[in-house]
């Protein structure tokens, strides 16, 4: 397939990148600021900016694009402008440019205001409320097949492809096995229409998301 991965500079965005490329897809590597050709035949590096307007954002994805990921983020830095309007607007330029697939970068029980109060999410209320409306733009007001991944805090240390889903309390998240869930995600059509609550566990990714409610 021909994908897009929106963020494709941070943290997750550059091993997912590479993940996708490796499984032979076609990948569209956006960022405000683009790397330089990184010698994979399978990955072309492109600028998209979320600030731009829905109809910049139409050039871009209009490209025969068959996916987008969006796994960018401000990391704090411009919440409304970025992780709220920003991947609205890649939303909004996804449907109008006819693709159907859109796999979004949530955060935990981010359509779950009643959990904020928990654990470390009681220090990300602006965030939260950032992820929260982004979400919920994108389950109630498109029709993109979507699946949307929602893993607890990110952690710079070796991922183990085994993870818990339908989580009732947050937990840490290897960021290899996040972007190994994404990868998996995109495999599994059951997916489609879910919200997948995520932390790292005993399950193997596949098998994990064939019990996702």
């Amino acid at each position: 397939m021909k994908i897009l991965v929106i963020g494709a500079n941070g943290r997750v965005g550059s091993l997912l990148t590479k993940k996708l490329a490796a499984n032979k897809h076609q990948v569209i590597a956006g960022s405000r600021n683009p790397d330089p050709e990184d010698g994979s035949s399978n990955i072309t590096h492109t600028h998209f900016n979320l600030l731009w307007d829905v109809d910049e954002m139409v050039e871009v994805i209009s490209a025969n694009i068959d996916v987008v990921f969006f796994v960018s983020g401000s990391r704090g830095k411009n919440l409304l402008q970025v992780d709220l309007h920003g991947a609205i607007k890649t939303m909004q330029a996804s449907e109008k440019a006819g693709v159907k697939r859109y796999i979004m970068l949530s955060s935990i029980f981010a359509l779950r205001p009643e959990h904020w109060n928990e654990s470390f999410l009681n220090e990300l209320t602006d965030y939260n409320i950032a992820k929260h409306y982004a979400d919920l733009y994108l389950t109630t007001q498109t029709k993109l097949d979507y699946t949307i991944l929602q893993p607890g805090a990110l952690k710079e240390e070796p991922g183990s492809g085994k993870i818990e889903v339908n989580v009732a309390r947050p937990g840490s998240n290897s960021i290899s096995n996040v972007v190994d869930t994404l990868a998996a995600i995109l495999e599994n059509d059951s997916t489609i229409g879910k919200v997948v609550m995520m932390h790292d566990g005993e399950t193997p990714i596949d098998e994990a998301l064939k019990h996702v409610k």
